[in-house]
């Protein structure tokens, strides 16, 4: 298994192909814009190899035997789901942000792994059998893996095909003997600039008419015709700057939109073409155990917010204790959102593959508690804080070091604590509740409203009547004429 050191190297050898700010990041490893989101995602390769954290960050790989990162094994058991919602809270524990440029193609390894099985057994494709020897080469090779399936989609009314530009969903426009080629994009990605490559997976369901559109593959990050655009929270430019501005060097999030210009992929590297009967199975088997895991997401980075609030009473001279009741919803809040993660994994059943796939029910009602949950422990977080993480009127590390009057700055930000320390405990409360020390929980991986939609459907309303029923006595079938519009 890689070290940080070779991790970096890999990124450093990559064809740059990242712009921002309309300038090409010729190195990810350096530049401000992506420095901060290879920390992050570097620590994992330092973390795997201590003793305490071995076991949730690698696991025995069912390919091959040897000891492998877990972001490139298959789920394969409750137990293995577990350790995923674990490990990610590990993860934002240790970097304080996200790195879903592992975690987001960890799920579309698996999603595609179940999904390419079905094809397989239904098609007489080969799907499988190129899935199972890319992931053995990626396992010896210790790649990191982001993952990739929103597209722009266009009018959301419309299907890819009634588009005015077909483009507003990647696609492909022409198939090969040794391959195809797409064009399009996809939007919003997460940890791309801290990737070896990328897995691409269809972005919902569709019809015949859309088949083109039903497409899945794994690229280098550096594929030729590629251009990858990064974002940023509105924050970004201060935290470009040396010093606290960013409160560690460790983690750092980006989001990127990804440019396909007639981009070829190898044959042996597609996973789905055209076949879109089985394009909803993908996404389906995607959210399962991403709407799971992403409960231990919020919860690490709510233990961070937790501390860093305990943290402020005391530099403001006040007892935590003061604050003990919305710290102890803070917890609670950070114990819903990983216990139904756990629960979701538990419940879940084994496909036929071999894939683990959590409860679709709790994994959705677990997704409409991450975007809402984290959002009020922020809230309290604030509150706990005082104006000084919530207002924005904090200085720069720049201007608290400034010659001229960077002393009469400390000396006026000092309370039970020095200003400079003051300073620091804001300003990673405001990273973490504005800025971009944010994960997506409103919307990443998917709506709340898409989560409450399966949640409808995966309820069964008239089991809950019969038990009602049962216990009341009645044999009495009552039904409610459907009223014609």
């Amino acid at each position: 298994m890689k070290t940080s050191k070779e991790y970096k190297e890999s990124l450093k050898k990559m064809r740059p192909n990242i712009y921002k700010f309309g300038t090409l990041i010729k190195d990810v490893t350096t530049h401000p814009a992506t420095k901060r989101t290879v920390e992050g995602h570097a620590q994992i390769f330092d973390v795997a190899q201590q003793s305490e954290y071995k076991d949730i960050l690698t696991t025995k790989s069912s390919l091959t035997g040897e000891r492998v990162s877990r972001y490139l094994s298959v789920i394969g058991s409750a137990e293995d789901m577990i350790a995923n919602v674990r490990m990610k809270r590990l993860m934002f524990n240790l970097t304080g942000t996200c790195t879903g440029g592992r975690c987001v193609g960890f799920n579309a390894i698996n999603a595609m792994w179940a999904t390419t099985f079905d094809m397989d057994n239904g098609l007489g494709t080969d799907y499988h059998a190129r899935i199972k020897k890319w992931l053995t080469d990626a396992q010896k090779c210790d790649i990191t893996i982001s993952g990739a399936l929103t597209d722009p989609k266009g009018d959301r009314s419309k299907s890819p095909t009634q588009q005015k530009d077909p483009d507003m969903s990647l696609h492909i426009v022409k198939e090969k003997k040794n391959g195809i080629v797409v064009k399009g994009a996809k939007v919003m990605i997460c940890g791309v600039a801290a990737s070896n490559e990328i897995f691409i997976m269809p972005g919902m369901s569709y019809k015949e008419p859309d088949k083109d559109y039903a497409v899945s593959f794994v690229i280098p990050r550096d594929i030729e015709n590629l251009t990858i655009v990064e974002t940023r929270r509105p924050s970004d430019t201060r935290e470009q700057e040396d010093g606290f501005d960013i409160p560690v060097d460790i983690g750092g999030i980006t989001q990127a939109y990804l440019l396909f210009e007639d981009v070829f992929i190898p044959k042996e590297r597609v996973f789905m073409c055209k076949e879109y009967t089985f394009a909803i199975n993908a996404v389906m088997s995607f959210i399962a155990p991403y709407r799971s895991a992403i409960g231990g997401c919020v919860a690490g980075q709510g233990d961070v917010m937790i501390g860093a609030a305990a943290l402020m009473a005391r530099a403001n001279g006040l007892s935590e204790q003061m604050f003990r009741q919305k710290i102890t919803q803070m917890i609670i809040n950070n114990e819903t959102t990983f216990g139904m993660g756990v629960a979701a994994s538990v419940l879940g059943k084994k496909h036929p593959s071999g894939v683990w796939i959590p409860d679709a029910l709790l994994s959705n009602v677990n997704k409409v508690h991450v975007a809402t949950l984290p959002y009020e422990t922020k809230r309290l977080t604030q509150e706990i804080g005082g104006g000084i993480v919530e207002t924005g009127c904090l200085p720069s590390c720049q201007d608290l070091n400034d010659p001229k009057y960077g002393k009469l700055l400390k000396k006026y930000l000092k309370a039970n604590c020095s200003g400079e320390t003051r300073a620091k405990i804001a300003r990673l409360i405001e990273w973490l509740t504005i800025g971009a020390g944010v994960p997506g929980c409103m919307h990443g991986g998917g709506s709340p409203d898409g989560a409450r939609r399966i949640v409808n459907a995966t309820s069964d309303i008239n089991h809950y009547i019969e038990l009602a029923k049962r216990l009341a006595d009645i044999k009495e079938d009552i039904k409610i004429e459907t009223k014609k519009s």
